[in-house]
């Protein structure tokens, strides 16, 4: 579900320029349980990285669904993993929401919120693209890119999981980013 390039602060998407390095950056944002947490934070430990909202009616779900199992059948090295939840929604998805949705899967994954300026440079910072779709009313939905970034220990771009993709190539992507030094 990869949105036009207006998504994000009228930022492109990647190109055929983009390279590994391209990806990610400095961020500090907000966890579900109110504390600061920053790329900083997680350096020395690979994480992965998924942008969302609460409210998206499939593909948030079926990839924080996935990424549970995922976890699940990594065993005692998803412990080596900090998986993220940023969301692409900070007007609906508070604190507490953020909490109560996340209680749903696999207790590691951090779910992260913002200022809609944070948010933007995040989404920026790793090529991510969003954008607020109205459905009548006050309600709305979110187009989102729908891929989990891998980031190694070092804080760079190790490789990317597309919703799409084979469980088994999603474990073994998952595998050579807890193993690469």
């Amino acid at each position: 579900m990869l949105t036009p390039p207006a998504a994000v602060a009228q930022q492109p998407t990647e190109t055929a320029s983009t390279t590994a390095y391209d990806i990610g950056g400095r961020f500090s944002l907000t966890t579900q349980h109110g504390t600061q947490l920053s790329d900083a934070d997680l350096k020395g430990k690979p994480y992965i990285v998924f942008f969302g909202f609460t409210h998206c009616p499939e593909v948030c779900p079926t990839t924080l669904f996935e990424l549970t199992g995922a976890l699940a059948a990594l065993g005692p090295d998803a412990d080596l993993l900090t998986p993220l939840f940023v969301t692409v929604d900070p007007e609906r998805d508070t604190q507490e929401y953020l909490a109560s949705y996340l209680g749903a899967f696999d207790s590691r994954i951090i779910g992260l919120s913002g200022s809609a300026e944070e948010t933007a440079a995040i989404a920026r910072s790793f090529k991510a693209t969003y954008r607020k779709v109205p459905l009548g009313g006050d309600d709305y939905t979110m187009d989102h890119t729908a891929i989990i970034y891998l980031i190694d220990r070092e804080g760079q771009f190790f490789d990317k999981i597309d919703y799409r993709e084979d469980f088994a190539v999603q474990i073994e992507k998952l595998r050579r980013l807890v193993a690469a030094k």
